[in-house]
């Protein structure tokens, strides 16, 4: 409770604060004991102390389940590696929670300590990497913060048969809290990426995107960039305010590889999916 509250009481502090959660409910946790201090559970007209702490738990959100399942593709001591399926959070924010990989893995897999070394986009497929044995979390994050693994994407977008391609993308992105976009902006480039087209048929290009930086939805906006946008995006050119229950016609972006020296045996380790993306495989045919 901040140094310099002059609340009367506790419940004053708590209803007077933007928790988002109304005062019946608040009450409704008084009167449960499910409000505690140092000492245990506290009444409605505990007197306020600056400098003191409350804690208790928020309710969870009601949540649409993501109806997906989570492919192990490696699993040790060290290091658990997942495909991650479209659609789903990798860690809780905002109103995801229980429906993230995070979440999800530590209760199926009883790993309470799991942690991510990384992130994907909720809508996003593909390979993540999660750290199993907290003592080496560092090691691991470190080689995701130093830029020293490779990561290799597919996606799936229009064929334009006048791009040169494999070509460099590098601009300058920059993203503001609270905002669902990124955006271009002149000045010196913060974001690049290598687009390489893997094969094109009737109209649609698979293309391998191997970024060297990892800015707020850099592949999405240097495929935009390119005149060919993602297919499936519901925020490049255009938002479409997508639904959080609407499953269908997922983003064709899928994380493919991740290759590393580990830190620790310092042998060289390459993980690969086991997904495919949807428009490739249904619209082009065999």
């Amino acid at each position: 409770m901040p140094e310099d509250g002059t609340w009367r009481t506790v419940r004053d502090f708590l209803t007077a604060t933007e928790l988002r959660i109304p005062p019946h409910r608040i009450d409704a946790m008084f009167d449960a004991g499910e409000i505690v201090d140092m000492a245990g559970p506290i009444s409605s007209d505990a007197p306020y102390v600056a400098g003191e702490a409350v804690w208790f738990h928020r309710d969870l959100p009601t949540e649409t389940v993501v109806p997906f399942d989570i492919s192990i593709v490696h699993r040790d001591d060290a290091l658990l590696v997942i495909d991650k399926p479209h659609f789903l959070p990798t860690i809780p924010r905002g109103g995801h929670i229980l429906q993230t990989a995070l979440v999800r893995l530590r209760l199926e897999l009883d790993l309470p300590q799991l942690v991510p070394a990384h992130r994907l986009d909720r809508v996003t497929a593909g390979l993540v990497l999660f750290v199993v044995d907290p003592t080496l979390r560092g090691a691991y994050q470190t080689l995701f913060q130093d830029r020293k693994v490779h990561k290799e994407y597919e996606a799936i977008a229009s064929h334009d048969p006048t791009l040169t391609l494999p070509t460099i993308v590098r601009s300058r992105i920059v993203s503001k809290t609270g905002q669902f976009t990124a955006h271009e902006v002149p000045g010196e480039p913060n974001a690049h990426t290598t687009v390489d087209l893997l094969d094109h048929r009737d109209g649609l290009g698979r293309y391998r995107l191997t970024p060297l930086t990892g800015r707020t939805h850099q592949l999405r906006l240097h495929m935009n960039s390119l005149g060919v946008p993602i297919l499936g995006d519901d925020l490049y050119p255009t938002a479409t305010n997508r639904a959080v229950d609407d499953f269908t016609d997922p983003l064709q972006l899928l994380a493919s590889a991740i290759e590393f020296i580990d830190p620790i045996s310092k042998s060289t380790r390459r993980f690969e999916t086991g997904l495919s993306l949807e428009r490739w495989e249904s619209d082009v045919g065999p």
